[in-house]
């Protein structure tokens, strides 16, 4: 029996449903999403990124990934780039071809007719967390930082977004008090394995970075993600930073889930305000 597309494995799209889309570097994913309870509805679709990922090859297979599903609706689409004032500004993972690529643009050429609102891949994931995940119910500022390659992040103030932080990037002095480098380099989880470093041996890293940041903006709690938050039991305890800390899980979906929340309050679907209510959780 051959496997039934997206668009039959889900209800006809409604005013509380959202479409997003997570570009990675190996993968673009697409998929429906409840906009109430932030659950995926149905499957995802998932597809080889082109190689070069160019603007107009990413964009060509979002266009053929949305007709998949016959969504008519707004596009939410995660980016591992800096998205300020409708241009692409940096390209993690893709095609150097997106710096300075007019987003709108491109879009309004491969996907006309349909609103499409990009955003950077840690900031859709903040979205996701803060509204649906382990920063539900936090009023005030909330910050997610993802432990990868490099440290992914996104701040949030009452629930609505402050986009294009990049706090991998904060000088930081290391804990030998020996010099300054940028977060990243400190305490990814990429350096961790780079130095076969123990979560004992690399806590105290960071640490170090949580309080530096915790110097510039006492927030009311840390959301960390990537696949080292998966083990938070075994180095949480570890941290020793004032702030709250609480560990991602929405995880592989949290691009998807946060583009579409993003894109269904670009054009007055939803107001993440509202959606941040005590009465939400």
């Amino acid at each position: 029996m051959p496997t039934p597309s997206p668009a039959e494995n889900v209800s006809p799209p409604v005013a509380s449903t959202g479409l997003g889309v997570d570009v990675g570097g190996t993968g673009i994913k697409v998929g429906l999403v409840d906009l109430d309870s932030g659950d995926l509805m149905g499957e995802r679709l998932i597809r080889d990124t082109p190689q070069p990922a160019t603007p107009d090859a990413i964009a060509e297979t979002i266009r053929q990934m949305v007709e998949e599903f016959g969504w008519e609706g707004p596009v939410g689409v995660a980016l591992p780039s800096v998205i300020h004032e409708g241009v692409a500004r940096v390209a993690h993972n893709i095609d150097p071809a997106w710096i300075g690529c007019d987003v709108h643009d491109l879009f309004a050429r491969h996907l006309p007719g349909h609103p499409v609102v990009m955003l950077n891949d840690a900031d859709a994931a903040g979205l996701t967390e803060v509204h649906y995940g382990a920063g539900g119910g936090s009023e005030g500022l909330v910050i997610l930082l993802t432990f990868g390659t490099g440290i992914g992040s996104a701040l949030l103030l009452d629930g609505r977004l402050i986009p294009n932080t990049e706090f991998g990037h904060l000088l930081v002095r290391d804990i030998a008090g020996r010099g300054v480098d940028e977060a990243e380099h400190l305490a990814s989880a990429a350096v961790r394995a780079r130095d076969d470093l123990s979560f004992e041996e690399w806590a105290p890293h960071v640490s170090n970075v949580l309080r530096s940041i915790e110097d510039l903006l006492w927030p009311r709690a840390f959301v960390l993600g990537g696949g080292v938050s998966e083990s938070a039991s075994e180095w949480f305890p570890l941290l020793d930073n004032r702030t709250p800390v609480r560990a991602a899980v929405r995880l592989n979906d949290a691009g998807i889930i946060g583009a579409a929340l993003y894109a269904a309050a670009h054009v007055g679907l939803v107001d993440l305000a509202d959606e941040l209510s005590p009465d939400s959780y």
